[in-house]
């Protein structure tokens, strides 16, 4: 299956046994298969065939080292299985600033259609875009509608954790939308929207493990919650502390339109240092068409960001003996022909991967060039081969 744009997806491990023909032994391993995208068949070499889950096929070799069997003949084809494989599950909890400086239209900075009519049209469709397959996500509104400035009130999401894509968030959008510019609220409780919602996370992931990360959208500072309790440096101190606990923090600030009240998300940028992601996505505001492409942009930057780029490796096959030194891993671009990824256990090297743990391991960890390469490219399908001789040479 091909990983959906800037998203992530399952993709199918075709795991070979080396019980060859002629009266296979059970206690033989190894294999050579690939997975393509989509479910034509053909292969090459590498065991990729051009759109398509194929398997591959060699020779046995002998390895006691690796409690590998030895082979019963030259040119005897392995036996293929098929296993499930998949990258890290990857959970967004999504914070969304109701607030009346979003729409209330009681000022030019707080224009409904400059700002809260291009951000929403933009977080419905990334919630119903199917590039979002495979992301699964919540959302949280904030202010809330009692005990605004309490963290408790922000533990349990508006929408729970939902696979995307979803209609459900739209639907929530529409029904939290004030209906008069009287029926907005007016206050920014980030620092306890933040709070309860790592707080959710933490719970979560205990539930359902993955990696996880808050989104926060905003178009402000904190206010109307107590002073430093609910200030910029309060925040701060939330998100620095989730990272700690491996939840980063992504900042999509919503300008005020240039020409009124400039620097309105100025500090939102020391939100995102401190969780670990850099730079806040700023949104400028004034032209509602540029306000939603630009939104669309940031939204699919953290899509790809989030994800991840570690491979659980699937069991082996019942009675064989998984071999660490028998794995090939590929990456395919649309339609062109496999490239393979080399070991690289330092990743000192461009397009490499390594094991986690090379002496016990259990994840495939990609590099930086091929994650990027995955995060980047709507077209990317990832194949890894349980081979049925050495290809690779595991440092001691």
């Amino acid at each position: 299956m091909r990983l959906p744009a800037m998203g992530i997806a399952l993709f199918t491990v075709a795991v070979a046994s080396a019980a060859c023909g002629g009266g296979g032994d059970e206690n033989q391993s190894g294999s050579g298969a690939a997975n393509g995208s989509g479910s034509g068949s053909g292969g090459d070499d590498s065991g990729f065939g051009s759109g398509g889950v194929t398997s591959g096929s060699g020779s046995g070799s002998g390895n006691p080292s690796s409690g590998a069997g030895p082979s019963t003949g030259a040119g005897e084809a392995c036996a293929t299985q098929t296993a499930q494989a998949g990258l890290q599950p990857v959970y967004l909890a999504v914070a969304f600033d109701v607030s009346g400086s979003m729409g209330m239209n009681d000022r030019p900075s707080h224009s409904k259609e400059l700002k809260w009519d291009p951000v929403v049209a933009a977080t419905k469709q990334f919630f119903t875009d199917p590039a979002s397959a495979g992301l699964t996500a919540s959302l949280t509104f904030f202010p809330g509608e009692r005990r605004m400035c309490e963290a408790r009130t922000y533990s349990a999401p508006d929408v729970e954790m939902t696979p995307l894509p979803s209609e459900a968030f739209g639907k929530a959008i529409d029904d939290v939308t004030p209906a008069t510019d009287d029926d907005w609220g007016t206050s920014t409780p980030t620092a306890f929207v933040v709070d309860g919602t790592v707080t959710f996370i933490e719970r979560q992931r205990q539930e359902s493990p993955g990696k996880y990360a808050l989104v926060l959208v905003t178009d402000g500072y904190p206010q109307r919650c107590g002073g430093q309790a609910d200030s910029i440096e309060a925040v701060v101190q939330r998100v620095e502390g989730a990272r700690q606990d491996n939840i980063p923090t992504y900042v999509i600030g919503v300008a005020n339109p240039p020409e009124d009240e400039p620097g309105n998300v100025d500090n939102l940028r020391d939100i995102a240092e401190a969780g670990g992601t850099g730079q806040a996505f700023i949104i400028e505001t004034g032209n509602p068409d540029a306000t939603a492409t630009a939104f669309r942009a940031a939204i699919d930057q953290i899509r790809g960001a989030a994800v991840t780029c570690n491979v659980a490796i699937p069991a082996a096959p019942d009675g064989r003996t998984f071999d660490k030194q028998r794995v090939r891993v590929t990456y395919t671009s649309g339609g062109g022909q496999p490239k393979a990824v080399a070991y690289d256990q330092e990743c000192a090297s461009d397009d490499a991967w390594r094991y986690d743990n090379p002496s016990n391991p259990s994840q495939i960890e990609l590099c930086e060039s091929v994650c990027n390469a995955i995060q980047s490219d709507p077209e990317a399908s990832l194949g890894v081969d349980f081979t049925c001789e050495d290809v690779i040479d595991i440092p001691q």
